[in-house]
């Protein structure tokens, strides 16, 4: 089943060519494009995309409220951010408004392709470039008696540092010998525990109290 992916972007040439590369691949399909924020969210609406390739300087509005919007609208959408920017505080505001991604636009044409494979399997995907910038700043806070990170079982953090490091449920499974059926019961109960809706709010969580400073059992 190929993957759908929108082009948000203001450039057309930009645009053209994302579209003959991407739909040179046979598990791709670009669906449709956009020139502007606006048009980005009606098309989205319209086409139901599983990927929506945004960049963040669009007329209009900007890459962050578009993201912010889509996945108010539709949380299920993965929207990768794709950018000239290498800016550690648009990473960090992509990322805390639901996108599932992070590339930055002279990344080679493989990196692209992996990370909209990545993302549309409910991953997340951060250009190695901007790894650093993604941890910097975000030192473990202090745990308080309340804090619910307490509430959690060893087997649980141990799934919570496997998917914040990237890996699939089936990965998961196969590194802690469980069922992928345990892993997403774990997964649903570390949502539940920590008030949270979604992968990237785990990836999120997880970088704020540092634990994927400390190595894997």
């Amino acid at each position: 089943m190929s993957i759908g992916i929108l082009i948000a972007d203001d450039h057309g040439v930009l645009r053209a060519g994302l579209r003959a590369l991407l739909n040179a691949e046979k598990d791709l399909n670009v669906v449709g494009e956009a020139a502007d924020g606006q048009e980005a969210l009606r098309a989205a609406r319209e086409l139901r995309p599983d990927v929506v390739l945004v960049d963040l300087s669009m007329p209009g509005l900007n890459g962050i409220e578009v993201t912010r919007q889509l996945k108010e609208s539709y949380p299920d959408m993965a929207v990768l951010i794709l950018t000239v920017h290498e800016d550690e505080s648009l990473l960090q505001e992509a990322i805390r408004v639901g996108a599932s991604g992070y590339i930055i636009k002279r990344a080679v044409e493989s990196e692209l392709i992996n990370a909209i494979q990545a993302v549309s399997r409910g991953e997340m995907y951060v250009h190695p470039a901007m790894t650093r910038a993604l941890m910097k700043d975000l030192a473990p806070r202090a745990v308080s008696d309340s804090d619910p990170l307490k509430s959690l079982t060893r087997r649980e953090i141990e799934v919570l540092r496997y998917i914040a490091q990237g890996h699939t449920n089936r990965q998961i499974a196969d590194a802690l010998c469980l069922s992928v059926r345990t892993v997403e019961s774990h997964r649903a109960n570390l949502m539940s525990k920590l008030s949270l809706n979604s992968r990237v709010e785990l990836v999120h969580y997880a970088m704020e109290h540092g634990l994927l400073e400390q190595e894997q059992p």
